[in-house]
């Protein structure tokens, strides 16, 4: 690849540049923009990693956030601008609390509830780091992968965007599912990933806000896969819709992701169209960053 087309985290730290605008509803507003991607909408991500970012930006006091609770209502325009409205709901001692909307074409199509900590000594345990998955160098990037596939309702663009267009790279445990499911239909997966290079530095945030909005940025992408690896599903298969409905995140402590990480995910539930999945964020040296659950349409031909 040239200089030019080299894979890059810039779609990450494009997506959470915020723009502080005059407040209509509640008490601050930023805007920000969805970024390209090959489907008919916005990426999900976006939505809540620039959400958090706006929230973060309105705590002042030095709080971090911990957890984000999230509806999406309507399917956001990819490349268009979102407004995002802060409501401050409460400023205390030990924990502040934030509602975030977004509004787009003049209708709300996301909305959330951001609490923030100032922390204090307590008893500290994290959930087992999981051993037996292969080091991310034993195996292939998405576009060694994808490079000799076709069919289904897979393009050389959406081929493009799995392989370098999301911003991180990211390894499968066991194979993807992007055209077929490999393997047995389990209710598990792992994926390793890293940003593609260095992080840049984000205007109204520090390194670690930063680090936490990639979190929540990034979770998005494979979260509903292990459902979709225990149905048999793929991403490619004619007939299938997807969307997400609602998000959680819990940041339990700080840590670095220009590195490595493993996201651990299992299917809880699918059921009447919807499915449930979960994950875990570890670092390499197996400190366990954040936990993610989120609920998605499921709809397949």
């Amino acid at each position: 690849m040239t200089a030019e087309t080299s894979p890059t985290s810039k779609v990450f730290t494009d997506a959470v540049a915020l723009t502080a605008t005059e407040p209509e509803h509640f008490d601050l507003a930023f805007t920000a923009v969805t970024q390209p991607c090959p489907w008919p909408k916005a990426y999900g991500g976006d939505l809540v990693a620039q959400a958090a970012a706006a929230a973060m930006r309105s705590v002042t006091d030095g709080k971090s956030l911990h957890s984000m609770h999230s509806y999406f209502l309507r399917p956001a325009d990819i490349g268009a601008s979102v407004r995002y409205e802060v409501e401050l709901l409460r400023d205390g001692r030990g924990y502040s609390t934030r509602q975030v909307r977004g509004y787009q074409n003049s209708k709300p199509l996301y909305v959330c509830l951001a609490n923030f900590a100032a922390g204090e000594p307590g008893g500290t345990f994290e959930a087992e780091f999981t051993d037996d998955v292969p080091d991310p160098e034993e195996l292939p990037t998405s576009a060694a992968y994808l490079a000799e596939l076709d069919g289904g309702t897979m393009t050389e663009e959406s081929k493009a965007y799995w392989s370098a267009g999301r911003g991180f790279d990211m390894r499968h445990v066991p194979g993807p599912v992007y055209l077929t499911v490999e393997g047995k239909q389990v209710p598990h997966q792992a994926v390793w990933l890293r940003p593609f290079d260095p992080l840049r530095p984000v205007d109204g945030l520090t390194d670690a806000q930063r680090d936490l909005a990639a979190l929540a940025y990034v979770c998005d992408y494979t979260i509903l896969e292990p459902v979709l690896r225990v149905l048999g599903l793929a991403w490619a298969m004619p007939g299938l819709i997807t969307a997400s409905l609602d998000h959680a995140m819990w940041f339990h402590r700080p840590g670095p992701v220009d590195g490595w990480l493993l996201y651990v995910q299992e299917a809880a539930a699918a059921d009447a169209g919807r499915g449930l999945g979960t994950g875990r964020f570890y670092t390499r040296d197996h400190r366990h960053l954040a936990t993610v659950a989120q609920e998605g349409m499921l709809r397949s031909a």
